[in-house]
């Protein structure tokens, strides 16, 4: 137990947290079994430890981070831990990487029915199903979403800046003033381009090659969080790979499902199945027209955020295909999207009409809302792009 503080303390004093997530004021830290998911790179382990800091602080033996990797837990149980944890006066373990951990949901079930004073914080990938694929956590584990930066939370990190939440409502009737009040602080759009290739997943701050890491995340996204989570054999991984790379360069369009199923060797049935998979790894996301949803046929398939889109074929990524992947990206956790009708490219909550453009039009349709890249400050239902990356 003691090694378990030494490294509690050590990461709290030597784990930076430069951005204060948005998440940790919308979770209610009074519930006593939180899971806390997300893709593999967006910062869940620094989370836990921002949240520890923020609320214990170095020193303070009733609050414990620990990982379920360490060996230790191949001998002892997550159970015989907790309860010692609670014995010496423990009340808050905050659990990392607890999906390695065989029946984990079982014996967090059985500590948050034992040890009713002790609060369980753990973490996991975005892949697991808390509720429709274990029971044990139905109606106990409050499970949130963390994502990766926004572009708003990017900016505010490299520009120094303090910028708030600015909700669609607000956006959309106010954005000429919102867009000015920004500018009159920053110039956004010399750091918008930035963010759209190396700006999401926050490890671009380690003095690594991101490409690189990159590269490397999503192929243990496809390892570990699809085929380890989803028992799915080895052998198959390279389908996977070639299926991610195909939906890649052709992305954003409608799955060729039978091209796809020959292409990978596999069933249709199987390639649905496998884009679902890595829409829930967050590698994809799929867009459906109203009224429509898996396991049919999406309409088109993205890339989950815009840096995936540039290690595959860097010198082939396409700018509308970009500003597309942008907008569904900071849209979808709060806003229900599908294909758009009369010309747009997405209709938003069923009632507002969106095109996503590169440059300002002359001539536009009243009843549509234009997301402009190339845009500072708007007019009328002229929004520019990056003001988007500002909804959370």
């Amino acid at each position: 137990m003691e090694s378990f503080y030494r490294t509690h303390n050590y990461l709290l004093e030597h784990t930076s947290s430069p951005v204060r997530r948005l998440l940790m004021d919308e979770i209610d830290w009074n519930d006593r079994l939180i899971g806390i998911k997300g893709s593999r790179g967006v910062g869940k382990t620094t989370f836990l430890l921002q949240y520890a800091r923020e609320s214990f602080g170095p020193g303070n033996r009733a609050c414990l981070y620990i990982n379920l990797n360490h060996f230790y837990f191949t001998e002892r149980t997550l159970v015989d831990f907790a309860e010692e944890f609670h014995s010496k006066g423990g009340k808050v373990l905050l659990i990392d990487q607890v999906f390695k951990y065989p029946d984990w949901s079982k014996e967090l079930r059985y500590c948050y029915d034992r040890y009713p004073e002790l609060k369980i914080v753990f973490s996991g990938s975005s892949v697991m199903r808390l509720k429709e694929e274990n029971p044990d956590m139905s109606g106990r584990a409050v499970s949130y979403n963390l994502r990766g930066f926004s572009f708003r939370e990017y900016l505010n990190l490299t520009a120094g800046t303090a910028f708030p939440v600015y909700p669609l409502a607000e956006i959309l009737s106010h954005h000429t003033e919102i867009a000015r009040f920004v500018c009159s602080k920053v110039n956004p759009t010399t750091f918008f381009h930035d963010y759209l290739h190396h700006g999401y997943y926050p490890f671009y701050l380690e003095k690594r090659n991101f490409s690189e890491n990159l590269l490397k995340t999503m192929n243990m996204m496809l390892e570990v969080d699809v085929l380890y989570i989803k028992q799915i054999e080895q052998s198959y991984l390279p389908k996977l790979r070639k299926l991610l790379y195909l939906l890649a360069i052709a992305a954003p369009s409608a799955p060729n499902v039978s091209r796809l199923s020959k292409d990978i060797a596999t069933s249709r049935a199987t390639v649905m199945n496998y884009i679902k998979y890595l829409t829930d790894a967050r590698l994809t996301n799929m867009l459906y027209t109203e009224g429509e949803t898996f396991p049919k046929k999406p309409a088109k398939v993205y890339m989950h955020n815009t840096n995936l889109m540039y290690p595959i074929r860097p010198s082939e990524v396409n700018g509308q295909a970009i500003r597309e992947t942008f907008f569904y990206n900071l849209l979808y956790r709060d806003h229900r999207l599908h294909t758009g009708v009369r010309n747009a490219h997405f209709t938003v909550d069923g009632i507002y009409h969106f095109r996503i453009e590169e440059l300002p039009k002359r001539r536009n349709n009243p009843d549509m809302y234009y997301a402009v890249d190339k845009m500072e400050t708007g007019r009328e239902n002229q929004i520019p792009l990056w003001l988007f990356g500002f909804l959370y």
